[in-house]
Formats: C-alpha cells, sequence, structure tokens
C-alpha cells in the first residue's frame, strides 16, 4: 500500500466557470471523510472557496495545469496553502483510477499519497514579467504579421511602396496609404506626403505610388 503522507489536502478540477473541490480528510485513528463542493471561478467565489478549505483545516492543495484557468486560482490560494500544480499527462499516466471517480476526489487521492509531481511555478513577480513578456513578444509578431500582409496588399496592386520607403509604417508613408484609400490618384500630392529626407525620393515615389487600385464592392 502506498504511504499516506497528508491527511488534510484537496484536489481541484478547475474548469472556466466553476472548480469543483474535493477535501480528503483522515484522522488520528484512520476514520476518513470526503466533502465535495463546487464553486464559481469569479473572485468571490474563489475566496469563499479559500474560506471552506481553512474551515477544513486544508493544508495542501493539488490541481491540474489546465489553459490559463489555474492561474487566478493559484493566486487567490497561495499565501494560504502548498499548492501543487500539475500537468495532466502525469495524472492521466498514474494507474489505478476507477472510472466512476470524479476528477477532483481522483487528484486527492493522488495528493494524499505522495503521488503527484508538481510543476515548477515561479514566484507572483516573475509570472507577472514572464506574462508581460510574452504578451509584448505575442504583439510584436501580430505586428509583423499584419505589416508582412499589408505589405503584400501593395504588392498585388503594384503600388511600390516598400522599395522606396523603408518602413511602412511610419509617418510619411501611413499618411500617403491614408490618401490612397481616400481616394486621391495623383501621384504628384501623394508624393508631397512624404517628410523629413523622405522629400528628396518624390521623384521615386510618384513612380511607386502609380498602382492599380481597385475598388471593393460591399454586398
Amino acid at each position: 500500500m502506498v504511504q499516506l503522507l497528508y491527511s488534510h489536502c484537496a484536489g481541484l478540477d478547475v474548469h472556466k466557470k466553476t472548480v469543483v473541490a474535493c477535501c480528503r480528510i483522515i484522522q488520528p485513528n484512520g476514520t476518513q471523510t470526503t466533502h465535495l463542493r463546487t464553486f464559481s471561478t469569479m473572485t468571490v467565489g474563489l475566496l469563499a472557496l479559500g474560506d471552506w478549505l481553512l474551515g477544513l483545516g486544508i493544508s495542501y492543495v493539488a490541481m491540474v495545469s489546465t489553459g490559463e484557468f489555474w492561474k487566478p486560482v493559484y493566486n487567490l490560494l497561495e499565501g494560504s496553502f502548498s499548492i501543487l500544480v500539475v500537468n495532466a499527462q502525469h495524472i492521466k499516466h498514474v494507474p489505478g483510477r476507477k472510472t466512476d471517480v470524479k476528477d477532483a476526489e481522483w487528484i486527492a487521492e493522488l495528493l494524499a499519497h505522495g503521488l503527484l509531481r508538481p510543476s515548477f511555478v515561479p514566484e507572483a513577480p516573475q509570472r507577472a514579467l514572464r506574462d508581460l513578456t510574452r504578451q509584448r513578444t505575442h504583439l510584436v509578431q501580430e505586428r509583423t504579421r499584419v505589416v508582412n500582409q499589408m505589405q503584400k496588399v501593395l504588392e498585388w496592386a503594384n503600388l511600390k511602396v516598400a522599395a522606396v520607403v523603408t518602413d511602412v509604417t511610419g509617418v510619411s508613408a501611413r499618411a500617403m496609404l491614408e490618401a490612397l484609400l481616400a481616394g486621391q490618384t495623383d501621384v504628384t500630392v501623394l508624393a508631397e506626403l512624404a517628410q523629413g529626407r523622405l522629400r528628396s525620393k518624390r521623384s521615386e515615389l510618384e513612380q511607386a505610388l502609380r498602382g492599380t487600385l481597385l475598388e471593393v464592392l460591399s454586398t
């Protein structure tokens, strides 16, 4: 038999809108009690979850790292409990689960016997910095994708702006493109929108801006 490590522990089955919590409590005489309850993932619900766990004397909590859903739960509970965040594949490969046992109960059972291998979760400041860095990377990648698509559209219209302008999202290029979208087709007028050093390339811009724009028909 696997040795019991934690007498007061809980397993959390985290979903988008709800958290199913199973508390597994074993008394010194060997008596076991199980408490099962569902909470909302709204902040008020998660605070109620924390109070409920504390009221039952829970010290250790385990949950599966499902998407992003576990993060707000972790953030609100980490100061009051020892929390294990576990990879779903690890739990899946632990043998012995009965098919009629709920996920939260199975997580609590594995936690009580020390059969869960926790994933590394950095401290709150590092998590915040990591999220910020990932978001910035995502935005930079999205901006690059949009700019590349815009350049493709310009090429399809035979507008060779990128051949003259280093940055098609710069002030001068944006002004020219906005004027084109507004219906301006006079390349001399468009080239006059150039600013700074780009004004010395107005003759090149006139050639680059002579394209074939088609009117988009709305249905």
